[in-house]
């Protein structure tokens, strides 16, 4: 690590703390404030891969599964209406999901560099979204990951609900997964504009 990839480490930290806070509050039926800053975390990393290559990138992942691990732990200890902020499988999944998803990022991003600008940054991003949000949603509240922490209440997770409230019914858990996913993929192909633009403005200056 030098004092270069020191702003992609701040930056990484900073999103995933917010995302933390933030996910505390809901935006609508579907989504909270969170979702619309953790994806924000794809985007350092692309940036990072791009100017300084997957190890810098790989770094700047870890970074950030700490803070978010650090973030996960102190939220099961913090005790809200319904119980701890942060159950044992939500921050499992929070976990897994965001290391398996964020290093797939990185490994896709490398294999695509040579081709079009945006290539790498919109196929690692749209990947790696759909596999963060996959594993998190399924861990976290699916009635089938129960045994991972039994005594973890996902019950309200489980209420069979019209998808978005206009589809085929399904629990609930999904329509959150789907809302989520939706922002995700939005905001991947918003984030291709800042990623030209800062990594353009770095590789001018190193």
């Amino acid at each position: 690590m030098t004092r270069a990839h020191l702003p992609g480490i701040i930056a990484m930290a900073l999103i995933v703390l917010a995302s933390n806070i933030l996910v505390q509050f809901l935006f609508g039926n579907w989504l909270t404030w969170g979702a619309f800053t953790y994806p924000l975390a794809f985007l350092v990393t692309d940036i990072m891969n791009r100017v300084y290559g997957a190890g810098p990138a790989r770094t700047v992942v870890f970074v950030g599964f700490v803070v978010g691990l650090v973030c996960s732990l102190i939220g099961t200890q913090i005790m809200g209406e319904f119980g701890p902020l942060v159950t044992m499988r939500i921050a499992l999944g929070s976990g897994i999901a965001f290391l398996t998803a964020q290093l797939l990022d990185v490994g896709i991003f490398s294999a695509l560099r040579r081709g079009a600008w945006w290539k790498a940054p919109l196929v690692s991003t749209l990947v790696g979204s759909t596999v963060d949000t996959a594993l998190f949603f399924s861990i976290a509240f699916s009635a089938s990951f129960t045994f991972i922490h039994p005594a973890t209440d996902v019950a309200w997770a489980g209420e069979v609900l019209p998808i978005l409230g206009v589809g085929p019914m399904a629990p609930l858990w999904v329509s959150l997964a789907i809302a989520d996913w939706a922002v995700k993929l939005t905001l991947a192909l918003i984030a291709l504009a800042p990623f030209r633009w800062v990594t353009a403005k770095i590789e001018h200056t190193v």
